[in-house]
């Protein structure tokens, strides 16, 4: 993705135990893992990879770099165990641009899952084949909750099998859909059609 691109991240953090994630999407509802740092480094930690615990002050230079390479429209964040890095975040970045979303709201993530299940199927998301990603979309499994609703969580007795990218996709598409639906795009093409009738670049 070029910078200066317009995008919504999604945020799902960790400590010792699940990886900690951020994805991206853009504004045509195409999602991927961005990359960051002098490596070019992918916006996925497993901890087992830094001593068993979640290098966070890396987690926020990536957050930063993100920040100044791309305009970044909304992150939605799940806050569990990063409160106060979340609110550093939208401090820095703004209150209306970084924002708390609770995974564990059962009516609220339902429906962020059949969204994101809708518009996958439907063409309206396209993703860029993140293998990590894909890795934790086959662990995921739907787990029943009142209501006629649903949830994401690891199969049954395999802790070892992630599904921290899944739902951090699931967040950043809710993001996403949130930001089109109070006007991102349809101002911009707005925009540019008003210019190309005046003939300006």
């Amino acid at each position: 993705m070029k910078p200066g691109t317009q995008i919504c991240l999604g945020f799902d953090g960790s400590e010792t135990d699940d990886y900690t994630v951020i994805r991206a999407e853009s504004v045509d509802g195409f999602q991927f893992t961005p990359k960051f740092g002098p490596n070019d480094e992918p916006t996925i930690w497993d901890p087992s990879k830094h001593g068993g615990r979640i290098p966070r002050l890396e987690v926020a230079a990536a957050i930063d770099s993100l920040f100044r390479r791309y305009r970044v429209r909304r992150m939605y964040c799940d806050p569990w165990k990063w409160q106060t890095e979340v609110e550093t975040w939208a401090m820095k970045h703004g209150p209306t641009v970084v924002l708390p979303w609770e995974t564990n709201r059962v009516k609220q993530m339902h429906h962020a899952l059949e969204r994101f299940r809708t518009d996958l199927e439907n063409g309206a998301l396209t993703h860029d084949d993140c293998p990590i990603t894909a890795d934790h979309m086959a662990n995921a499994r739907k787990v029943a909750r009142p209501g006629e609703r649903y949830i994401l969580s690891k199969p049954a007795g395999a802790e070892h099998q992630k599904i921290d990218s899944a739902v951090t996709s699931v967040i950043c598409h809710e993001a996403a859909a949130d930001a089109r639906a109070e006007g991102w795009g349809v101002r911009d093409a707005v925009q540019r059609t008003s210019t190309a009738m005046y003939g300006f670049n």
